[in-house]
């Protein structure tokens, strides 16, 4: 039996949500943050906690997550394996160095 081509064009499906983009967040989303758990990578976990909220957070909001980190008590200095701080490795992105200049006040209030 030759095909007919009937199913050739799948049904699209319509977005269920928007896409948000400088979204801000209250203290509570940035807080939860602190309870993520690290990825199972070489290096200290506190390095992973903290580029994933650099990763996720408006820089506003990151400076805020670091006073929470550090009132915690976490390692603002935190390196991976390659014994590189989250500054450090976040150095060769193009758009780090307001992210940078936060963790360089966070280490200095340390």
């Amino acid at each position: 039996m030759a095909y007919d081509g009937a199913f050739c064009d799948p049904p699209r499906m319509k977005r269920d949500k928007a896409k948000v983009i400088d979204e801000a967040w209250d203290n509570a989303r940035v807080k939860g943050f602190l309870n993520k758990l690290p990825p199972e990578l070489p290096g200290e976990p506190d390095f992973h906690v903290l580029l994933f909220a650099y990763q996720s957070m408006r820089v506003a909001d990151f400076e805020r997550f670091l006073s929470f980190f550090m009132q915690a008590g976490r390692d603002v200095g935190a390196m991976n394996a390659d014994g590189e701080d989250v500054a450090t490795y976040i150095a060769r992105h193009a758009q780090a160095q307001p992210y940078i200049e936060a963790l360089v006040r966070a280490r200095a209030a340390a």
